[in-house]
């Protein structure tokens, strides 16, 4: 695991968003998943949103620094065109920039929680770029998402797969969607609901040690697991509303494909 997934600024509590912004997240997010090719729709929402950027432009980033921002990220997804890439974002995605006085800025939508964005944005990005591409890029997206934090993410992620599957592997899967949807519950400090799912998840998982393989690789998730159940016991002795600091202080879950 890298260095920068180590950092993730998501292991940790996470406001609840409005209705808006999570559709905003998601739209984008099914479109990275679904094609890689659109993993391009990540990178404008994280320059136009990045704090240092609107305070330096308070009335819209102008093109000729928008474009050599956005020329870094399109390339490492093998994009070398941003003029084009920008003219085709605003065609598909008009609520992402709006135009302002002297260049671009986000729209109203998101422009509130523009920081958060740019921020979410640009992780989704850092987990989803180096991944490999073809038949195993979707569940590559799952376990590099895990690891990154994103949990709602890894949830959309492997969800296609686990709808599509049979026999163990569905159980299997599922088994990684509820404990994925665990830690989605501890960034938002809901105890009951994280218990819950870790419960069915834990028992799914025990069942194949941890360890799923799939047509794409397998996914190992034996320490995730056993980290999983410290938090769990602690988590069962546990009030609603109680202090949740020793779940947070336990290592962040990984998983590794094979």
């Amino acid at each position: 695991m890298s260095d920068d997934c180590n950092r993730t600024p998501f292991w940790q509590r996470q406001p609840q968003l409005p209705l808006a912004i999570q559709r905003f997240f998601q739209a984008r997010m099914e479109a990275a998943l679904g094609d890689p090719e659109a993993r391009q729709v990540l990178v404008w929402p994280t320059i136009l949103g990045a704090p240092g950027l609107r305070k330096a432009h308070p009335d819209g980033l102008p093109e000729a620094e928008l474009l050599p921002h956005a020329a870094r990220m399109l390339s490492a997804l093998g994009h070398h065109d941003p003029v084009g890439a920008w003219q085709a974002h605003l065609a598909t995605w008009p609520d992402t920039a709006e135009a302002g006085p002297s260049g671009w800025r986000p729209t109203a939508a998101w422009g509130a929680w523009g920081p958060l964005v740019s921020l979410r944005c640009g992780w989704q990005l850092a987990a989803l770029t180096p991944l490999p591409l073809g038949a195993r890029y979707p569940l590559a997206c799952g376990v590099s998402l895990f690891n990154h934090g994103l949990y709602h993410e890894c949830h959309d992620a492997l969800e296609p797969l686990w709808d599509a599957a049979e026999g163990d592997l569905k159980g299997q899967l599922q088994g990684l969607i509820l404990l994925t949807g665990g830690y989605h519950h501890l960034q938002q400090h809901n105890l009951p609901g994280m218990v819950a799912l870790w419960e069915e998840a834990v028992g799914r998982l025990e069942a194949c040690g941890g360890r799923v393989p799939t047509p794409w690789g397998e996914v190992r998730s034996e320490v995730a697991l056993d980290l999983t159940m410290r938090r769990l016991d602690h988590g069962r002795r546990m009030k609603d509303g109680g202090d949740l600091s020793a779940l947070w202080a336990l290592d962040r879950p990984t998983w590794e494909l094979a």
